[in-house]
């Protein structure tokens, strides 16, 4: 190994991404932002879904609240598979999200023109 838990320098990837996540390549259920916080169930749940070293991984990484970009970071996983992997852990109710705020809506043009020309009148 080549300090690359997934690679080997002579094979290349150990773990093909398809391989991880069944062959899916979309999470069930809700489409998971970059930004998205995740963060492990207060309780531990115990379903039906028989959890891989992956998933482990992700609910030990996840005791703290982190991105699904910094999950895929810490992991070396590549994000749409991290994004899975998530998908399945919500709908087991291992994990729980947090969606990003939504940005601000900035002002048209027009508004900003007034607010100029009233500026300009005093």
């Amino acid at each position: 190994m080549n300090g690359h838990e997934w690679l080997d320098a002579e094979a290349g990837p150990v773990v093909r991404p398809f391989a991880v996540t069944g062959g899916r390549t979309r999470p069930a259920g809700s489409d998971l932002d970059l930004m998205t916080l995740v963060v492990c169930a207060a309780e531990p749940v115990y379903g039906s879904l028989l959890l891989s070293p992956e998933h482990e991984a992700i609910l030990e990484c996840a005791r703290s609240p982190l991105t699904v970009a910094e999950v895929a970071a810490s992991l070396d996983l590549a994000v749409g598979v991290v994004r899975v992997l998530l998908g399945d852990l919500l709908a087991e109710r291992r994990i729980s999200i947090r969606r990003p705020a939504p940005v601000a809506q900035f002002p048209n043009s027009r508004i900003i023109e007034e607010v100029i020309h009233g500026l300009q009148a005093l």
